[in-house]
């Protein structure tokens, strides 16, 4: 399988626009709204509460997405992605020139008016960034795409942040900030025509300019689809409640609990962004490059241990008469607790946000994908405003402090995920198989791009250990369908992944007819699915590392169903703790290095079981 960095699609034109087209986008969101609220907070004249207005701002941005994620949706769908993007971002720049004359203006209402513009840009632009990607990138591609996304957005985020700071900070912020925000827009929009042709998923789609109907429709339509994709829906929409109730409280828990100034916020800002977009980065890999939604788990449980420990950490810093710089909170031990625990929590938050963002796009069907994807966008606006009105509730009627409140919220996320994974076995499943595979084993794999993409085949290996099947449905790309003796089936906590992955039991014939022949009849209709399925073919593990006899079930299976074979070997498995070399121990192979190995596809009607072994023990050498 080819092996390739995902910073290679920088290097790709059917990457590099678009990726540069969202991170400009991203980065003027935060730019203009940051300059607004400090504009709000330190040099307009004013009348009312300056708070209220920083609130208005965040409203006026959010807003938009409820009110317009479905149009996006739907536009999304009905027109050719590359165009559409290109008219969203040329929208950008006639905005950010009402932005532009607000600040030269010191015209509170226009600066108002050009931030639900930039709300309704993104809200328009959200559903095309997502659905475009599967169309542009290959499926080994799909997880570092959306890693490299959702790393420019964090880091854009926290640059256009500090942009702001630092020209706001100006005697002359006005020309400064109007001239930015223009520059960019119209630096997004020349991105923008690079992108190459996207064509339409459903260009026969009839729109519906009924906001609110629409939403309730594209709404039903994300929640109704399969379990997988629509509790991903909720699981990423509960990742935006943790980071708007993270990034929320930053300012004031860097003041209060930190007794730092406004570059400690900085500081935080910059752990936090640097953390997902390091987590983001390392998905690919840990993945394996391909759709790995085990690391889904690994991540919710970090976001849960490192939420917990940054409640511990947050107490213990010295009260000071005057705000400190970043430099002096750091000579503090207790801040690079809790600094690090920050860390964590945003690079386990990129372990559980993009494997969800890529499943997606890959699960869902493209003439549904944007539509699909709006749905997201108004879940994760309904879950960031839940999560306002709960800091508000848990901080002023319940009295909490911040840290608390980031210990009842990583309390929540234990709730929240136990209920998603519990609806959707497969994430659990997912990340047995992905430990196993980088705990007790380092496998590695040659020639499984043999098997194919798409469509029916029956995968053959030989028989080594207890658990060959989770080694392989960690190495193969595609879902496989295990058929396995009943009694390996039936053992305890590998059950419930077997069942979880719709593995077929099956039993000898003249121990339990019966089961025989539904195995059979299960295989069938997994083949007629255009599933792949995995048999192994002795039918039992072997004894002294061998390969035994290979079983005339293969042939029957061929017989009804005549789809292409793979041959395929495990080597180096003999001797480790799951198999039943009498010598073995839990600690003799730990980590030991095994070769998973794809032979060439035989033709069903040459795929007769003295053949196949030959092949396997061809593949297999002289490595047990």
């Amino acid at each position: 399988m080819t092996q390739h960095s995902q910073f290679a699609l920088l290097g790709k034109r059917r990457f590099l626009p678009f990726f540069l087209t969202q991170l400009l986008g991203a980065f003027n969101d935060n730019i203009f709204k940051q300059s607004l609220i400090l504009a709000i907070l330190f040099k307009l004249s004013v009348s009312g509460d300056r708070t209220v207005l920083v609130n208005l701002c965040a409203l006026l941005f959010i807003l938009p997405f409820f009110l317009f994620s479905a149009l996006g949706g739907q536009f999304g769908e009905k027109f050719a992605k590359h165009a559409l993007i290109r008219a969203i971002k040329l929208a950008e720049i006639v905005i950010m020139a009402v932005g532009a004359a607000g600040f030269l203006f010191n015209n509170l209402p226009l600066m108002f008016l050009a931030l639900f513009g930039m709300g309704t840009h993104s809200a328009l632009f959200g559903p095309v960034k997502y659905s475009i990607l599967p169309a542009a990138l290959r499926e080994d591609e799909l997880v570092g795409g959306n890693a490299l996304v959702e790393m420019g957005t964090f880091l854009a985020i926290l640059a256009g942040t500090i942009g702001a700071g630092i020209m706001m900070s100006t005697s002359g912020y006005a020309p400064l900030v109007a001239g930015a925000v223009v520059l960019v827009a119209c630096c997004g929009y020349l991105s923008s025509r690079f992108i190459p042709h996207a064509a339409a998923a459903l260009p026969s789609l009839a729109v519906d300019w009924n906001i609110f109907r629409q939403s309730w429709a594209i709404l039903r339509l994300g929640l109704g689809q399969t379990p997988a994709v629509s509790r991903s829906l909720v699981g990423s929409s509960w990742f935006w409640f943790l980071g708007a109730v993270y990034l929320t409280q930053i300012p004031a828990y860097a003041k209060e609990w930190m007794h730092g100034d406004e570059t400690v916020v900085t500081l935080i800002l910059t752990v936090f962004s640097v953390g997902i977009a390091l987590g983001s980065m390392l998905c690919e890999r840990l993945s394996g490059r391909k759709v790995e939604i085990g690391l889904v788990p690994l991540g919710s449980v970090g976001l849960t241990v490192f939420g917990l420990l940054l409640w511990w950490n947050s107490g213990g810093f010295p009260a000071q008469a005057d705000p400190q710089s970043w430099l002096a909170v750091l000579g503090h031990g207790q801040a690079w607790w809790a600094l690090g625990s920050i860390l964590g929590i945003g690079v386990f938050g990129g372990f559980y946000i993009v494997p969800l963002y890529a499943l997606m796009q890959s699960r869902t069907a493209e003439n549904e994908r944007a539509r699909v994807i709006a749905a997201n966008n108004i879940l994760n606006a309904l879950f960031m405003v839940v999560s306002a009105i709960a800091s508000i509730l848990f901080l002023s009627t319940a009295g909490l402090s911040i840290p608390q409140l980031f210990l009842v919220v990583s309390l929540m996320n234990i709730a929240v995920n136990s209920y998603i994974f519990k609806i959707v076995p497969e994430f659990t499943m997912r990340f047995l198989v992905w430990l196993l595979g980088h705990s007790m084993y380092r496998v590695e794999h040659r020639d499984l791009d043999r098997i194919p993409e798409e469509g029916a085949a029956l995968l053959v290996c030989n028989h080594v250990s207890f658990v060959d099947a989770l080694l392989i449905a960690g190495a193969v790309r595609r879902p496989v369908r295990f058929v396995m003796y009943y009694k390996i089936y039936d053992l305890p906590v590998l059950n419930f992944v077997f069942r979880t992955a719709g593995a077929v039991p099956i039993a000898g014939r003249s121990e339990d007819l019966l089961v025989y022949d539904a195995a059979f009849k299960r295989i069938g209709d997994y083949l007629r699915e255009g599933e792949l399925v995995c048999i192994f073919p002795e039918g039992k593990l072997t004894g002294d590392g061998e390969i035994d006899e290979f079983k005339n079930g293969v042939a029957r299976i061929l017989e009804e169903n005549p789809v292409p074979v793979i041959p395929m070997a495990l080597q180096g498995l003999w001797g480790s703790f799951f198999s039943r070399d009498p010598r073995k121990g839990f600690f003799k192979r730990l980590w030991s290095r095994i070769t998973l190995v794809a032979g060439t596809p035989l033709a069903p009607e040459l795929a007769s079981p003295q053949t196949l072994q030959a092949q396997v023990a061809e593949l297999r050498g002289g490595l047990r």
